[in-house]
This record gives structure tokens, C-alpha cells and sequence, in this order.
């Protein structure tokens, strides 16, 4: 009898478990599908589903980002890019978008940060940050001696 239990147990712990990781991808994909069709609340709704699933998903605090960035919520779009970053200290995306954040505050010094990092992983948007550094090199005081 004990048997019979374990091995029901076990099979309901499977058919869970397969369940689940099936759940995850879905909302994924249905919210990407949601985002590009330009349905912003109801993508931001299922990245945040798909984050309670699966919370080191990189890409959809990237996307949720994006959302709050087409609000102009900036406070939430910088709290889901540092998020981003924390998970993928590497995302050209992420680290462009901080940088712009960065720009529109002032903090050049960050924009710097930021851009040395980008420096070191970019490997699609390099001429993204060439455009940046020019714009710095426009606001930079001269030193006139």
C-alpha cells in the first residue's frame, strides 16, 4: 500500500512540475506577443505573472522596463533595469537604457560607468555608446589654461 502511494505521489509530483515549467514559457511568450502588438497593460501584466514563476528572468524586467519607459514612469523603468542588470550584469539593452536615464539626470559620472561596462560586453549597439560619448564630449567643461 505504501508503494502504491509513493508512486502516486511521485506522479503527481511530475505531472506538477511539467506543468509549471510548461506555464512559464507560455506567459513569456504570450506577453512578448501582447508587448508587440502594443498592448502594454496587458503585457505588463503577464511579465509580472511570469516573474512570480520565474523571478531571475532577466528579460522580462527588461521588457517591463520598456513598458514603464512608453509610460514615463521612470522611477519603475530605472527599478526594473537595475533589476535587469543585477540578473545580467552584460544586457547592451539594459545598460543603453541606464545610460539615457542617466543622460536626462545629469549624472555624467554614471553615464561613464556605465559606458566603460558597455565597452566590455557590447557586441550589437557598440555605435550606440560612440553617439553617447559624443554627446558627453559636447557637455564636458574645457579646461581652458
Amino acid at each position: 500500500m505504501s508503494k502504491i502511494l509513493r508512486l502516486m505521489t511521485f506522479i503527481c509530483l511530475m505531472v506538477l512540475c511539467s506543468t509549471l515549467a510548461i506555464s512559464k514559457d507560455n506567459f513569456f511568450d504570450e506577453a512578448l506577443k501582447m508587448y508587440k502588438d502594443k498592448k502594454y497593460d496587458d503585457a505588463k501584466f503577464m511579465f509580472e505573472r511570469n516573474i512570480v514563476y520565474n523571478p531571475r528572468d532577466a528579460i522580462s524586467y527588461l521588457y517591463l522596463a520598456k513598458i514603464y519607459n512608453y509610460e514615463e514612469d521612470k522611477r519603475k523603468e530605472k527599478y526594473n533595469l537595475e533589476t535587469t542588470l543585477l540578473l545580467q550584469p552584460d544586457n547592451e539593452e539594459a545598460l543603453l537604457m541606464m545610460m539615457q536615464i542617466a543622460l536626462e539626470k545629469s549624472n555624467y559620472d554614471k553615464v561613464k560607468e556605465l559606458s566603460d561596462t558597455f565597452i566590455k560586453v557590447c557586441k550589437t549597439s557598440c555605435e550606440e555608446n560612440n553617439k553617447i560619448q559624443d554627446s558627453l564630449k559636447d557637455i564636458e567643461p574645457k579646461n581652458e589654461s
